[in-house]
């Protein structure tokens, strides 16, 4: 029986759990899974928090410079036809992403964000008995994935916050069937170079699928990194994913993308729904990637104002792993007064909004966005005022 006290709160527990449910079960090991929790978008006050007229989101990796316009103005012109469902295979979507690319559109799949392609590569290709490898603060996405689907997630160790082809490649086992990098990676911001892409794909086993995250390839400038076509184009088993949800300031509108060998395209539209990405979103996709002064303006911004948080960190005696992409992991001691989680609230009380990275392997990191100027300066300011309290005796 469920206590009489917590029925009124029904929707907030677990009938599994709670013994109300006794069949059907789910699949064993579903329910040991911790779901996948988002960057917070709103904190529940009453008017303004402490002065502030609004919340500053930095939780959550979304785009500083918001959508294109040529992708709103798509995305409304779209409201007409909304009575008429999607191109199921997104045909102008995967011509745009092959002309701006230079791609075979027979290796190009969209979904429902990368996430959803990330899940069906695993349901495709790995279940129960398999392993699904990835790095130690690798994207929470693969081990979801891989329990989800019934296969065991495998950690490697990382060096400096990064990932390791050595350490990546000493857990690959004949049960392996996925290794998944997230380059760069979230939420700590590194890297590995093309150089050192091309070695982990060599130790791999041909029957192995390397899939290479490329969420935020967008905003390196750096000349050692690829994003991963050159290494789909030479080989069988490599898949490479991106997403509109970054740079292009869509990520409410869900769509992901992935360039791959045409027989993993071939699986993958087999296990995807149909009509996953809806009409209004291909068509903010494709306007988005036409605009290219959008894409070269939120590059700029996020260099500058990047390098700019992780100076400011500097001066204010902060450790930060050095990062590529749009974000910033910020450490903070562990003891009373001075952890990360003392400052998450801290931000919280000024309408600041960050993110705990606990699950990530990193309990004394909070992750900040980059945002617009205003909310840059704002947040280290806060942090400044947050260790000037902190340290008074």
């Amino acid at each position: 029986m469920v206590p009489e006290n917590e029925l009124g709160n029904f929707d907030r527990l677990d009938p599994i759990a709670a013994g109300l449910v006794t069949k059907p079960k789910p699949k064993q090991g579903i329910m040991d899974i911790t779901p996948h929790k988002g960057g917070e978008a709103t904190i529940e006050v009453e008017g303004v928090v402490q002065g502030r007229a609004r919340i500053i989101e930095l939780s959550a990796n979304e785009g500083a410079m918001g959508p294109s316009p040529r992708a709103m103005a798509a995305y409304q012109a779209a409201a007409t036809d909304l009575h008429r469902y999607p191109d199921i295979g997104a045909k102008d979507l995967r011509a745009g992403l092959a002309e701006i690319h230079d791609l075979d559109t027979a290796g190009i799949v969209v979904g429902n964000g990368s996430g959803e392609i990330i899940n069906q590569l695993v349901h495709a290709f790995a279940g129960p008995g398999d392993e699904v490898v990835y790095s130690a603060h690798g994207f929470l996405m693969y081990p979801l994935a891989a329990m989800a689907n019934g296969a065991t997630p495998v950690k490697a160790p990382e060096e400096n916050y990064t990932a390791s082809v050595d350490a990546l490649l000493s857990v690959v086992t004949p049960k392996t069937k996925l290794v998944f990098l997230a380059n760069p990676n979230n939420p700590t911001g590194t890297y590995l170079p093309s150089s050192e892409l091309r070695r982990l794909r060599a130790g791999l086993p041909d029957d192995v699928l390397f899939v290479i995250d490329s969420a935020y390839a967008e905003f390196i400038d750096h000349n050692d990194y690829t994003p991963g076509i050159d290494l789909v184009d030479g080989h069988d088993n490599v898949v490479m994913t991106r997403t509109f949800s970054k740079i292009h300031g869509l990520a409410a509108l869900r769509i992901g993308w992935a360039f791959c060998p045409a027989n993993i395209a071939r699986a993958h539209d087999r296990t995807r729904g149909p009509f996953n990405v809806n009409a209004a979103a291909q068509a903010a996709g494709l306007a988005a990637l036409w605009d290219f002064n959008h894409v070269d303006r939120a590059r700029a911004h996020n260099i500058r104002w990047l390098n700019w948080l992780q100076n400011a960190c500097v001066r204010l005696g902060l450790d930060y792993i050095p990062s590529v992409g749009n974000f910033l992991a910020i450490r903070f001691a562990g003891e009373d007064g001075l952890s990360a989680d003392d400052a998450q609230k801290f931000l919280r009380t000024k309408g600041i909004l960050s993110r705990r990275i606990t699950a990530y392997g990193l309990p004394n990191h909070l992750r900040i966005s980059v945002g617009l100027e205003d909310d840059n300066r704002t947040v280290m300011e806060t942090l400044d005022e947050f260790l000037s309290i902190a340290n008074v005796p």
